[in-house]
């Protein structure tokens, strides 16, 4: 009898091994265990990790291990060939090859790129200076922590959610830590004015001073940092400064190989770029004009990929930008527009003492817009509102604002 020939498994590459790399190949492995011939590749010299837990780990609250997701075991148990510390530098299109430092070639059938973003860091006169640090890895943190010697003082560029982190964690040290903003608030894109100054008032309270509406004009200092100059003249005593204004798609290597790209990697509602075989996700991603960079929007784009890879139906149709996180310990929720709009109606509770406040932002009859601080615990149910555009009913306000009431009340 003739003997069956067993068709070669398809090659598959995953350059990244960041939170959406590892989704992907969770939710991959999930669905057709053992189908793929499976290589990621990460320059981080560690397994992937939650990048959420930075600010926990700069102020000492866990270690690297507590942030660690798989194992290297799991990889091994799945069939995946884990490399680490070695980034891939070149990618060969027209053979499908990947090529991992100078020498190291992988060859593809199918190529993913997760390889995230890279921090942006302000053209001010002393960039360069030592001491001047971002804020996205293990490897930020062990420098920041090294800076972040006794008696430090330390400055924050930045106001959204990684700079408040990052401030925190300088806090928990015991630095020094002043936190300059060039905007009016803080998260001047998750959280209302309001919502915003209950945030502020949680950092000072954790021993960060917060400098809003500051525009740092350069950093100075004779061979290492010593002091910020703000455009109004002021001047800001530092030894450290942690740069953390935000993020940009890490597109170089894509661009390298010919891939369309706009502000990321441009892909289809399958995760596929200008490439057939070449497919992005996560916050190297533009989708319909869109990088996100947060980690739900990537852990959704991540399972459309793994059931697209495996024959399933799946098209991605962008993220409802959602935001749900705790600054100095305190919950915060928003979601849609955080400003209201003209025509819109804003319903607004606010208990200053107990550092709640909560506003819907209605227009038409449907929720536009949630902002929640102190107690998130509606937060689904908004979400679910404004991301189906659902008429509100009667009683949603009240259920919105004050929870649902208890059933034998309501009955």
């Amino acid at each position: 009898m003739p003997t069956e020939t067993r068709k070669p498994k398809e090659r598959l590459v995953v350059v990244g091994n960041g939170m959406a790399s590892l989704r992907f190949l969770e939710r991959l492995t999930e669905r057709a265990p053992g189908r793929f011939d499976v290589s990621v590749v990460g320059a981080e010299p560690v397994a992937a990790y939650n990048r959420v837990l930075l600010s926990s780990l700069l102020g000492g609250e866990v270690d690297e291990a507590a942030c660690g997701f798989r194992p290297l075991p799991w990889y091994e148990e799945h069939g995946i060939r884990l490399v680490t510390g070695a980034p891939v530098t070149e990618i060969d299109r027209a053979n499908r090859l990947a090529i991992v430092g100078s020498a190291h070639v992988l060859p593809y059938d199918r190529l993913v790129l997760a390889v995230g973003s890279l921090p942006i860091r302000l053209p001010l006169p002393g960039i360069d200076l030592p001491g001047v640090l971002t804020f996205r890895d293990f490897a930020d943190v062990a420098a920041i922590r090294k800076a972040a010697v006794e008696h430090a003082k330390a400055v924050v560029i930045g106001g959204g959610l990684l700079g408040l982190e990052a401030a925190v964690g300088l806090a928990r040290l015991g630095v020094d830590t002043t936190l300059v903003h060039v905007m009016d608030r803080v998260m001047e894109r998750q959280l209302d004015h309001t919502a915003a100054r209950l945030v502020r008032a949680a950092m000072e309270a954790r021993g960060v001073k917060v400098m809003l509406s500051a525009n740092t004009a350069a950093i100075e200092g004779e061979g290492k940092v010593e002091r910020l100059r703000m455009k109004d003249g002021s001047v800001i005593p530092a030894d450290l400064v942690v740069m953390s204004v935000g993020i940009r798609a890490s597109t170089a290597l894509a661009q390298s190989c010919g891939l369309a790209c706009g502000r990321g990697i441009t892909v289809d509602d399958r995760m596929t770029t200008s490439d057939p075989a070449v497919f992005a996700l996560g916050e190297c991603a533009e989708h319909r004009g869109f990088v996100y960079g947060l980690v739900e929007p990537a852990y959704e784009q991540a399972e459309v990929l793994a059931r697209h890879l495996v024959g399933e139906q799946a098209t991605y149709p962008g993220t409802s930008l959602a935001t749900s996180l705790k600054v100095s310990g305190l919950p915060v929720f928003s979601a849609g527009v955080v400003d209201t709009p003209e025509g819109a109606e804003a319903v607004v509770m606010h208990d200053a003492s107990a550092g709640l406040y909560r506003k819907l932002i209605i227009a038409d009859g449907c929720l536009l817009g949630a902002v929640f601080v102190g107690d998130i615990s509606e937060q689904a149910r908004c979400k679910a509102l404004i991301r189906d555009r659902t008429p509100l009913d009667p009683n949603d306000r009240d259920d919105l604002m004050f929870g649902p009431a208890p059933t034998s009340l309501a009955a």
